[in-house]
């Protein structure tokens, strides 16, 4: 089995208003806490895949930190993305032996509001096309809770999908094969029509990762690319509700997260056949 997706980062400057308007979308928020050594807090928004959003502040200036600097650069919005090893060292070790250079693993922790210490390890990608690995230490339910905390007013269920801007799809899906091992499930790469991209599709367990690079210099993705580098850009839920399907969620509420809702692929091609 290919390696799921764990989370989606959405970085934001005001941590409280993002948890209120989040919660308003109807989505359950749950405040996750404090990174030990690290200026950030954060919030999360869990799915009954298992997946989750990310909502991390700053509680003061952090020069170091890439995803600091990305939402002083840029502004609010999805920064990055994990995805769950079974272990992260094996993990490494794996990718490393097929020629990919992911550093680590590095120790990780956070504490929840009712003082119980989590801890996991990270791995960190070598280019920002590809995910980090996150692989807990403590029980992933302490990290990820379930029951009542993975069910929305909404009605979103999981991640159906996450965009990703690439440069080079070819160079890309290289370093994907690698990282993910002969079990990976990659789709022929396919030009879109009128849109000016090429993509290919992973399936990372329930969800689908949607690797897109231009065929041009002019278009939007190709600005995108220009202006803020690699890396995910927008997402898609999957909700049972058919009047939410294919509902785009207002930027400013989401913080510049790009949100948009869809049936499960089941209930979908029953909606068309109907």
């Amino acid at each position: 089995m290919t390696l799921p997706l764990d989370h989606i980062v959405i970085a934001v400057h005001d941590l409280d208003r993002t948890i209120a308007d989040y919660t308003a979308l109807g989505f359950t928020v749950l405040r996750g806490g404090d990174h030990p050594g690290r200026p950030t807090h954060n919030a999360l928004v869990v799915f009954a895949d298992g997946a989750y959003f990310e909502l991390i502040a700053w509680r003061e200036a952090a020069p170091a930190d890439r995803w600091w600097q990305q939402l002083q650069r840029h502004g609010e919005g999805i920064v990055d993305f994990a995805l769950l090893p079974n272990g992260t060292a094996t993990t490494v070790a794996g990718a490393q032996a097929r020629g990919l250079d992911y550093s680590g693993p590095y120790d990780g922790g956070r504490q929840r509001p009712d003082g119980v210490q989590l801890r996991w390890q990270n791995a960190r990608p070598p280019s920002q096309d590809l995910p980090f690995l996150c692989g807990d230490l403590t029980p992933r339910t302490l990290r990820v809770p379930e029951g009542a905390a993975r069910v929305h007013a909404n009605g979103a269920q999981g991640v159906a999908s996450l965009a990703v801007a690439v440069r080079d799809l070819d160079a890309t899906l290289t370093r994907y094969r690698a990282l993910l091992g002969p079990q990976a499930t990659i789709g022929t790469p396919v030009a879109l029509p009128g849109s000016g991209t090429r993509v290919a599709t992973i399936a990372l367990g329930g969800s689908a990762l949607v690797l897109t690079a231009p065929r041009d210099a002019t278009g939007a993705l190709a600005q995108r690319l220009a202006a803020r580098g690699e890396g995910p850009y927008a997402l898609v839920l999957s909700t049972p509700d058919a009047k939410n399907a294919l509902t785009a969620l207002d930027l400013g509420a989401t913080h510049g997260a790009l949100i948009e809702f869809t049936l499960p692929q089941t209930e979908a091609a029953a909606a068309q056949a109907g």
